[in-house]
């Protein structure tokens, strides 16, 4: 599926990623600044969390809270080798039931489960973006 939207465009972008998915696991690759955790954020709003901070760039993982349970949100951008996912217990977090929204998943490949869900973003010379979403099938 390719969905091209603008800001205003991003709750009806959630709606459909997570009537597509057919995991809990969402990577996200796009380059800095395409929007990635913008759409994170509604997609975890949507999905019952009332407060939501800032990308977690600085703490790789903020968890949310909902009356379902908890939601992950990582940020890979800042490692600079894979042995600090192993060290944080990324394994444990992405072999749970929750759901796991992940930045720069490139950066831990080797442990990312082949049931994820992959979204790509690129941003267009007029501000809208472009995703490109393949559910695992």
């Amino acid at each position: 599926m390719e969905i091209t939207y603008t800001q205003n465009q991003i709750p009806h972008v959630a709606e459909q990623l997570l009537t597509e998915a057919t995991s809990n696991i969402f990577l996200f690759f796009g380059e800095m600044g395409v929007g990635k955790t913008t759409l994170i954020k509604e997609i975890v709003k949507q999905l019952g969390v009332g407060e939501i901070s800032s990308s977690p760039s600085f703490s790789i993982i903020n968890e949310y809270e909902t009356s379902e349970g908890i939601i992950y949100h990582f940020d890979f951008y800042r490692i600079t080798a894979i042995e600090e996912a192993y060290d944080i217990g990324t394994e444990d977090y992405l072999y749970s039931d929750s759901f796991i929204f992940i930045e720069w998943p490139e950066k831990i490949n080797p442990l990312l489960p082949p049931t994820s869900n992959k979204i790509y973003m690129n941003k267009n010379k007029n501000g809208s973006r472009t995703l490109k979403f393949k559910p695992v099938k």
